[in-house]
């Protein structure tokens, strides 16, 4: 990359905006980060209370989960309310916020496909659940997915190292993957892992749930919902794979809906924002035990109030 390329992509001008939309839009996504990260900051709470909890591999996976959804949500709303002020952002700043958002946005599928694995071994494998199914060994597995997606992300900031010069790390840019990371090899090897990457999981997800469910057919309530949860993960996937397609469906929104630019918040908030509130409902108001635990916290206010009036 050049330096003429980089005064190109940040000559872009935006489609003006009035003051109030602006600001709107702003304390929206907002609103709804905090909303969001103070309801899954209380399921690490809960999950950090009680010991009880970290023995269940389920739980911890899904705990893995939460804070990942906090990371990548953290990371995008900075991201998104930094761009939508300033427009431009340093680039080492941006490669900070996109590979963290990229690393934990890659780690969603693989985590969606190791609770359907334990769902998996909990109903059809009962007897060797408990030993497929340590603690020490899903500590392992959350290892691997940082692993894995760190092979996926990272060779693309050994390029950029290897190939720029120091003074671009102080330029600033529009801070969006495919400006940052040019090389058109580096856009290939992406698109061609996250498509291996969401047919594998797609694959063992389909697999997972028809198990299951021919085991439901003759069992118990437990592998009814079991196959309730796998469904439920394949919808949080299904969001997941929102976000490898979103240039595409911003492009298509601009040509079809040229003079309706809010269309493109609505999809930012229903690709980076909403799917972060499936994990609480997945696993913190459909656990029986994580729910008990939870209405402790999320409701300590009324607890205390309710204390106060009776004395």
């Amino acid at each position: 990359m050049n330096f003429s390329s980089i005064s190109n992509v940040t000559a872009v001008v935006r489609k003006p905006e009035s003051f109030h939309t602006a600001v709107t839009k702003i304390v929206v996504t907002v609103a709804l980060f905090i909303s969001i990260n103070y309801i899954n900051g209380t399921l690490v709470h809960t999950f950090n209370r009680h010991q009880i909890l970290h023995m269940n591999p389920r739980y911890i996976l899904f705990i893995h989960l939460v804070v990942n959804d906090m990371i990548q949500l953290t990371a995008a709303v900075i991201l998104f309310v930094y761009t939508y002020v300033f427009y431009t952002i340093n680039v080492s700043l941006c490669c900070l916020l996109l590979i963290s958002a990229v690393l934990t946005t890659q780690n969603t599928p693989l985590n969606l496909a190791s609770m359907a694995a334990e769902c998996y071994i909990a109903i059809c494998l009962p007897l060797q659940h408990s030993k497929l199914c340590t603690a020490k060994r899903i500590y392992v597995t959350i290892g691997l997915m940082w692993l894995i997606s760190a092979i996926s992300v990272l060779p693309d900031l050994f390029v950029l190292l290897a190939t720029e010069p120091l003074e671009y790390f102080y330029s600033r840019i529009v801070c969006l993957r495919h400006i940052l990371f040019q090389n058109t090899a580096l856009h290939e090897k992406n698109n061609l892992s996250n498509i291996v990457l969401l047919v594998i999981v797609w694959v063992f997800l389909v697999y997972t749930y028809l198990r299951i469910l021919f085991a439901a057919k003759a069992a118990d309530g437990d592998a009814k919902k079991a196959r309730n949860t796998i469904l439920l993960h394949g919808f949080q996937l299904l969001l997941c794979m929102l976000t490898y397609i979103s240039p595409l469906l911003k492009q298509a929104l601009r040509y079809w809906f040229p003079k309706h630019g809010n269309l493109l918040f609505v999809c930012y908030i229903i690709i980076q924002i909403l799917p972060r509130l499936i994990s609480p409902i997945v696993y913190g108001i459909r656990d029986q035990t994580f729910r008990r635990y939870l209405k402790r916290y999320l409701l300590c206010t009324v607890q205390k109030n309710k204390h106060k009036t009776a004395s």
